[in-house]
């Protein structure tokens, strides 16, 4: 059976053997998105004990948050050039590596600048891996299942914020020094994704782009039916027949259009707020819901759940009703639910079912559209010869953009209250509702050529 992209033109069905091969592919590469989403949320439960064994003030809390994220700014400027030269699969053992060593050295340190070194090191990885993994995933997958397949990296992210708030729940029972278990336990994963890379092939377009067509050949035979390889090749081939570009032509007439639209959309996933409630969960449920540690952190766990059920429902629900309908429901229904949390903090505190419900309705609506839907677009707006860069460039916008909003939060709080913070930023859902309904094309079940293709009209 075949289906048909929207402008007609028909997608081979993948034979059962190439389904099943390149969904291994993609749950081998989605590995890299658990660690993202462990290192990235460990920090949530870890920050309670870090402060009271290096007595961090308010700035230096934030300091122990953001080291991680200016490492992922660092890691998402250097991922585009590296995957572009030496190929997306050897970017991605890097990032295996580095998971490794961050593991380990957040775990053992005597001094906080010995952990925030750590940590760095560990954003680095996080910055690539969040870069190169849903790329390589996008060039490995048949159009008409792209969504679904891009979106497992989000879901194994959601799965790795979830491990990682079960894991600090049960750690915390070790004492005070439970924080080094916690970040130590990271190495597990980290390893498995270095012995899962060993076998996953090269993506099939940078093996064009690098002129190794028999090789690329041969992964889109364990890929896709034998009797579409010569025509993918062909259309690979077509729409690298033009230079690779550099950076000041991605803001060029021709690339413009998508690299503000790559930008705009990595900056309203992160200035919408999602990251004040993953990183500073447990502060904010002690300190300002009144609950106890053990709360908090058993709290942060349902958090995690909802995230990890509605990223499931967004993996079924993206190449259905396609990635702009589903980012407007989002930033929309986010809008409605910090509205609810600012006006209930403001004024009902107390009501701890009123506040977690809002809270866990704001996590849903992010889950089902702006998590892995901003992933899906920048990995699907770019042509071949630009996406490393252009990826690049949108990716290390992204977490200036965490990084910022997570450096300003506890500072934030102190000049506007919590629920004055929050209400900010659910206009800022609300103000994200509009640009995107004005300016994101939906892009469902086309090939990236035809993508491509559409920018020039």
């Amino acid at each position: 059976m075949q289906t048909t992209s929207r402008t007609g033109q028909p997608i081979a069905a993948l034979e059962p053997t190439g389904l099943a091969t390149v969904t291994l592919i993609t749950a081998s590469a989605a590995i890299s998105g658990l660690l993202f989403g462990y290192d990235t949320a460990v920090v949530n439960g870890a920050l309670v004990f870090l402060r009271a064994q290096f007595q961090l003030t308010a700035f230096q809390t934030e300091l122990a948050a953001t080291s991680l994220l200016w490492g992922c700014v660092v890691g998402a400027a250097i991922a585009g050039y590296l995957c572009d030269r030496y190929g997306r699969r050897r970017v991605l053992m890097l990032s295996g590596v580095l998971f490794v060593a961050s593991a380990i050295g957040a775990a053992l340190p005597t001094a906080s600048w010995q952990f925030l070194i750590a940590r760095v090191v560990g954003g680095v990885a996080i910055g690539c891996a969040s870069l190169v993994a849903p790329l390589y995933i996008a060039e490995i997958a048949p159009a008409a299942i792209r969504g679904r397949l891009v979106s497992v990296n989000q879901l194994a992210i959601v799965i790795g914020i979830l491990v990682a708030y079960v894991s600090d729940y049960f750690v915390a029972r070790l004492g005070e020094s439970s924080w080094r278990w916690m970040f130590g336990l990271g190495a597990i994963p980290a390893f498995f994704l270095c012995l899962a890379l060993l076998w996953i092939p090269e993506s099939p377009r940078w093996l064009v782009q690098r002129g190794r067509i028999k090789a690329a050949r041969d992964v889109l035979l364990r890929i896709a039916p034998a009797d579409s390889v010569d025509s993918s090749l062909a259309e690979i081939a077509a729409s690298l027949q033009q230079e690779s570009i550099t950076y000041r032509e991605l803001l060029g007439p021709a690339l413009r259009r998508p690299m503000v639209l790559a930008i705009m959309l990595c900056v309203i996933q992160q200035i919408t707020g999602i990251n004040t409630v993953l990183y500073y969960g447990s502060i904010l449920f002690q300190e300002h819901a009144r609950q106890s540690a053990n709360s908090a952190l058993a709290l942060n766990i349902l958090i995690g759940l909802v995230n990890l059920l509605c990223t499931v429902m967004a993996l079924l629900w993206i190449d259905r009703f396609g990635r702009r309908p589903l980012l407007q429901v989002a930033t929309g229904g986010m809008g409605i639910s910090l509205l609810v949390f600012s006006i209930a903090l403001r004024w009902h505190a107390e009501m701890i079912s009123l506040l977690m419900g809002a809270v866990l309705a704001y996590v849903a609506f992010f889950a089902v559209g702006l998590g892995p839907g901003v992933w899906v677009c920048i990995a699907e707006l770019f042509p071949n010869r630009a996406r490393g860069r252009a990826m690049s460039v949108a990716t290390v916008v992204l977490w200036v953009a965490v990084s910022i909003v997570t450096a300003t939060f506890l500072s934030l709080i102190a000049w506007m209250t919590v629920a004055g913070v929050f209400f900010f930023y659910a206009i800022l859902c609300l103000a994200s509702l509009v640009y995107i309904r004005m300016y994101l094309p939906e892009t469902k079940q086309k090939t990236l050529e035809e993508i491509e293709k559409s920018w020039r009209l």
